[in-house]
């Protein structure tokens, strides 16, 4: 990933004074439980050339990411979201490799931010 940090704390600052701090932590446990498996799911979608729901499962975690201040992460799943969208795979298999390994990084940040918060 990028200089930038894993996980932007503004982004964390303004959903806490949305949301509220108590609820944070059941956001990132459902990020937690959800991304791997969207992240899995990418793979077989990719070998099946199946972009419309490849670039949806990408969308899911561009999004979710980005709520969460995983904004380089979500960067990354939106270049596969549109990758998707555009029908053209070619090219992503790279990308999703990098995504799963960039998550490891942001499982990371997100569980020591809940443990501390």
């Amino acid at each position: 990933m990028s200089t930038e940090p894993i996980i932007d704390l503004n982004t964390i600052s303004e959903l806490k004074a949305t949301v509220g701090g108590d609820f944070i932590g059941e956001l990132v446990d459902t990020y937690l439980e959800e991304t791997p498996r969207l992240i899995a799911d990418l793979e077989p979608l990719l070998a099946k050339q199946e972009a419309e729901a490849f670039g949806r499962t990408a969308h899911s975690i561009k999004s979710s990411s980005a709520s969460l201040g995983a904004l380089s992460f979500a960067a990354l799943a939106k270049e596969l979201e549109m990758m998707g969208k555009s029908g053209d795979l070619a090219g992503a298999q790279p990308k999703v490799k990098r995504l799963a390994m960039d998550y490891a990084q942001v499982q990371s940040a997100l569980k020591e931010l809940r443990d501390g918060s």
